[in-house]
């Protein structure tokens, strides 16, 4: 079917294909501007080579301009020198032949010219060629083409040597203009006053002109892509080495722990090159080092931690029939039972703090991960912390979607990471409320869990996941946790690709957020609840 078009339906149609033309058109500009940018940044060569070029060409154009100048102005004077002699040497000629020339006579003032053009011709002149022009005010006078400025002429009738520059003939008698020399000198007459003006071509001099400003200006771009070669090589003599050191630097980043820098010479690079090599062998022996004794710490603390679980057993068993039968005990020897059975308490959860520290340390922790609605966890969390919340006269505050929030995740690692949050900020919260916000997006789900209590000092909120770190060691804790709550509660985090940060300021409490991909294996590009309070205040508003 052929479907026929009018003007009306063509004109949006051509309209249209422009718009697209024009966006392309945008769209590959701005990728060849970012390309630009690119290499910009990232080359040295290019950008020393650019500056060299720059500064090299605005010398060379400076000095050229001052040379052609200087050249041209002092042919010119010369030039100009030149005619001036001429013409004082021609004056005394020219006064013997019009003095007794009537200027009223036509063909008396042509057979003059022609003599003393004659006369001069023959003697020669310094000033190269030129041509004579007699000009009266008492007659009018047949000078072919020439037409000497007015301004000249006014300044000649008042008895005056004169000089411009202005159009003459470019040889005797030729209808050609080109630029020129005029020198003007008032010559007295029987009845008058005769002007006799010598015109004087430059164009010798132009072509000199001419030729000098073609040298200075290929010397200029000779010296300049000398200089930018020059630039450009030595650049290439130092980046190379540098590159090289970057690249070596990467890999060793990477864990290629024998890679090295081949050094030729004993140059400052090979130099350099060789403290490098030194460097990155003794980086290697000390992380091997490290990496040894950091396997023997992993396998002392799980070793350890297996080994005490069995004289923990037993002490625990005796420590439970003490702390049944405590009633049937003397006051302190009652009291040292709840004691004993409450510091085992503690012990059990330092040893099964290590023990999983130590699996992360190893490498061997895994992910059991399914989907599962994110508030029925925080709400096995709260019912959890209920008692510690009565203990300290907390109130808990949970705000949350009225929809299932769900997420693929480990619902044991992350009950783990609430419990941890929650007991620490019942734990600082100085008995104010203990508010647990849940937000979700598209991509992710957050977590956030806000007290009111002391804060923390500026620089400490990245000091709170690390192993055994205490905010304010005087201050007397309810809950007596491990030191290695938050720690582990990180690698949790980590291990679903997720995010834990903290925030605080002294007086106003703290906010830990905890940040997961709504499915595994996704890498996070945002939270759905801000970091810092303030935020969630400024969105309000």
């Amino acid at each position: 079917m052929i479907e026929a078009r009018g003007a009306d339906g063509l004109v949006p149609a051509v309209r249209g294909r422009v718009r697209t033309a024009r966006r392309r058109l945008g769209e590959q500009t701005q990728v060849t501007a970012r390309r630009v940018a690119h290499t910009w940044r990232h080359s040295l060569q290019l950008r020393v080579g650019t500056s060299t070029v720059l500064i090299t060409g605005v010398v060379v154009l400076v000095i050229g301009i001052l040379l052609v100048d200087q050249v041209t102005g002092g042919i010119l004077r010369a030039k100009k020198q030149a005619a001036i002699s001429q013409a004082k040497v021609g004056l005394a000629a020219a006064n013997s032949v019009l003095s007794g020339v009537d200027a009223g006579v036509v063909a008396d003032v042509a057979d003059a010219q022609q003599e003393i053009s004659s006369s001069l011709t023959a003697s020669g002149s310094s000033a190269g060629l030129f041509s004579i022009a007699i000009e009266s005010t008492s007659a009018t006078l047949d000078n072919g083409s020439t037409t000497i400025p007015p301004q000249l002429r006014r300044l000649v009738q008042r008895y005056n040597l004169a000089v411009q520059y202005a159009p003459v003939p470019a040889s005797p008698g030729s209808g050609e203009l080109v630029r020129g020399l005029v020198v003007g000198e008032p010559v007295p007459a029987r009845n008058g006053l005769f002007e006799l003006y010598y015109l004087f071509p430059l164009t010798a001099e132009q072509q000199t002109i001419a030729l000098v400003q073609r040298t200075v200006l290929l010397s200029g771009l000779g010296l300049v892509i000398l200089v930018l070669a020059i630039a450009l090589l030595v650049t290439r003599q130092v980046v190379r080495p540098v590159r090289v050191a970057a690249e070596t630097a990467g890999r060793l980043a990477g864990g290629d722990l024998a890679q090295r820098i081949k050094v030729r010479g004993t140059d400052d690079i090979a130099r350099l090159g060789q403290s490098f090599n030194d460097m990155a062998g003794s980086l290697q022996r000390q992380i091997r080092r490290l990496e040894d004794l950091s396997r023997l710490q992993h396998r002392f603390t799980s070793d350890v931690s297996h080994e005490l679980r069995t004289p923990l057993t037993t002490i625990r068993m005796a420590a439970e029939l003490l702390h049944a039968n405590r009633s049937e005990f003397p006051a302190q020897l009652a009291r040292s039972a709840e004691l004993l059975h409450n510091q085992l308490d503690r012990f059990e959860a330092l040893l099964g703090d290590l023990l999983e520290i130590s699996r992360y340390d190893a490498g061997v922790a895994r992910l059991e991960s399914e989907t599962i609605d994110l508030r029925g966890v925080v709400a096995s969390t709260v019912d959890a912390n209920r008692m510690l919340a009565e203990r300290h006269g907390s109130e808990i505050v949970v705000v949350e979607p009225d929809e299932p929030v769900l997420v693929d995740m480990d619902s044991r690692r992350v009950e783990r990471i609430l419990r941890n949050l929650v007991g620490n900020a019942l734990d600082h919260g100085e008995g104010k409320p203990v508010e647990i916000t849940i937000g979700c997006d598209d991509h992710a789900v957050a977590v956030s869990v806000r007290d009111h209590g002391v804060g923390l000092r500026p620089g400490e909120a990245g000091l709170v996941f690390n192993r055994f770190w205490r905010g304010d060691p005087s201050r007397s804790r309810v809950t007596g946790g491990t030191g290695l709550g938050l720690a582990i509660s990180l690698e949790d985090a980590r291990l679903h690709d997720g995010w834990l940060q903290a925030w605080g300021e002294r007086g106003r409490g703290a906010q830990f957020r905890l940040t997961l991909p709504r499915h595994a294996g996704h890498t996070l590009m945002s939270s759905p609840l801000p970091l810092d309070p303030d935020d969630t205040d400024e969105d309000e508003e």
